[in-house]
């Protein structure tokens, strides 16, 4: 089995470099899992659909984006992301990282 390297995890917050935004890792797809038509319209800077790809609640807002593993950093503020779908997917903020909630099938 083929592991993939991600520089970030669920519940860390980063920072996105493009477009200077906060946000809370909820997902990551080790490549990119999205629809060719969404990568032509959306991904204009073509970020490699082979490495990780991260799925983020955004800080102040009510959305989440998808974003490539290279437009991110380690957030320097670390304080709580400010998202109204933060409480369904993490128990708490612990330590400046969300707590996943636990899903029992």
């Amino acid at each position: 089995m083929n592991s993939i390297q991600t520089s970030f995890s669920v519940g860390e917050v980063v920072h996105h470099l493009l477009f200077n935004y906060r946000g809370v890792v909820f997902d990551v797809d080790g490549c990119f899992s999205g629809t060719a038509e969404w990568y032509d319209q959306v991904a204009k800077s073509r970020p490699p659909k082979d490495k990780p790809w991260y799925h983020l609640l955004v800080d102040g807002a009510l959305h989440s984006t998808y974003v490539a593993e290279r437009h991110l950093e380690a957030a320097s503020d670390t304080g709580p992301v400010n998202n109204p779908l933060v409480g369904t997917m993490f128990e708490r903020f612990e330590n400046g990282v969300y707590v996943p909630k636990i899903v029992v099938n």
